[in-house]
């Protein structure tokens, strides 16, 4: 007999969230100086030594404060009641970027020619990044009721409105704001709710060539997006060249840094010669000073994580728990994958932050409340008991999220 009583949150994901956050924090108290003393020299910039630092520090404390709301304050059953309001939210806040930045406005921050921060004082803030977090809710809600429903591959029930949603979603990332990075998460997170909700195979598939097509095509019409595949083919057949810089230099770090690294605040390619360092670059950083073991661990820590958040969707009963995590690991999964793959060279530099270890606020913030989120859902989930087993007299029973009594024993 299965049996669903509120118990102890999972320890693997909680330890691994707070370690990977601690590392995050020392890798860039160590390299935060290089960086600043780049910036000045290079751009006649006046950062203070621990500029970097303090602000990561900062990111740290608001993403600890988004974790522990996700995991105790903030029931999922709440976000799902308003997931259509949130998802709104989320949609108005990439439109008003967009609308800002045709505009010429200063509260739009723009790098290398492509809008994608609000900028408020100095404070900026992605609304991609709150995008996210606001479709694998929407999702795990709409998926849900339409698999109750009976209508799950039907064209005016399920694949209209779905296809609206997502569209949207993509056209404000991937065309108004040049990110495909974030479009391909987002497309990763829809595929991987799609298959756990049960959509019919032939369907599907044709989903899958229709996505694979449409982003041939960015790639090919988007000229710096060719020009990223390029490097990468060159860097395959041994070509060298300035496009093929960034990944040679992540490539020399992380060989560098040999079997054991060379030490916290040792890096040399955090002195000016890996671009990104703190950034998009941070895997091969850490190579570099920790060495093949220390990456050997960080990947195991980020392994371990996602394994128990599989875990906590296999024995989770609601399907739309059960949605929104696997929701949570596709977004965190496909933002691991292609950092490491694109600084090891096995795939394109696409811009794409390693989770709660590169510098930088918002991506953080709802990363970490995302798996706040699988932490709580991790708190409800089911086991088999025998026959006469006292399911009460177990250690952290109490009520459930299920039901409002006590279930006799």
């Amino acid at each position: 007999m299965a049996v669903v009583r509120k118990h102890k949150s999972d320890p693997v994901i909680l330890f691994s969230t707070l370690g990977l956050l601690a590392l995050g924090l020392i890798i860039i108290y160590a390299i935060g100086p290089m960086r600043a003393n780049v910036l000045n020299s290079t751009y006649g910039a006046n950062y203070d030594q621990n500029f970097f630092f303090v602000k990561q520090l900062q990111s740290v404390a608001l993403s600890l404060v988004a974790f522990f709301v996700a995991f105790k304050v903030v029931p999922y059953k709440f976000l799902r009641k308003w997931s259509k309001l949130i998802l709104i939210i989320a949609l108005a806040l990439s439109a008003l970027l967009w609308i800002l930045s045709a505009a010429g406005s200063s509260l739009a921050r723009c790098e290398l020619g492509e809008c994608r921060w609000f900028n408020f004082g100095g404070m900026s803030f992605q609304p991609a990044e709150a995008l996210k977090i606001a479709l694998v809710i929407y999702l795990s809600d709409f998926l849900a009721r339409k698999k109750e429903e009976g209508n799950i591959g039907k064209w005016q029930e399920f694949w209209w409105p779905l296809c609206l949603v997502c569209g949207a979603s993509l056209g404000l990332v991937v065309v108004a704001q040049g990110d495909l990075g974030t479009g391909i998460t987002l497309i990763a997170i829809v595929l991987g709710m799609l298959l756990i909700a049960g959509v019919p195979a032939k369907q599907y598939l044709i989903l899958l060539a229709l996505i694979l097509v449409a982003i041939v095509g960015f790639i090919v019409f988007g000229g710096h997006r060719m020009a990223r595949i390029e490097s990468w083919l060159a860097t395959l057949t041994g070509a060298s060249s300035d496009s093929t810089y960034h990944i040679e230099n992540s490539m020399l770090a992380i060989g560098t840094g040999g079997l054991f690294g060379v030490g916290i605040g040792n890096s040399v390619q955090a002195t000016g010669y890996l671009p990104e360092s703190i950034n998009d670059s941070v895997f091969a950083i850490l190579g570099e000073t920790f060495g093949f073991v220390g990456l050997a661990i960080i990947i195991g820590v980020f392994v371990a994580m996602l394994l128990r958040m599989l875990k906590v969707a296999d024995k989770t009963p609601e399907l739309s728990e059960r949605l929104l995590v696997v929701g949570i690991f596709a977004w965190v999964f496909t933002q691991i994958a292609v950092n490491i793959m694109a600084m090891t060279s096995l795939a394109p530099v696409t811009g794409i932050t390693l989770p709660l270890l590169s510098y930088g606020g918002t991506s953080m913030v709802f990363i970490a409340f995302a798996i706040g989120l699988s932490l709580q859902i991790s708190c409800y989930t089911s086991r088999e008991v025998t026959k006469n087993e006292n399911t009460s007299s177990r250690r952290g029973v109490g009520w459930t999220h299920h039901s409002s009594r006590r279930r006799n024993p």
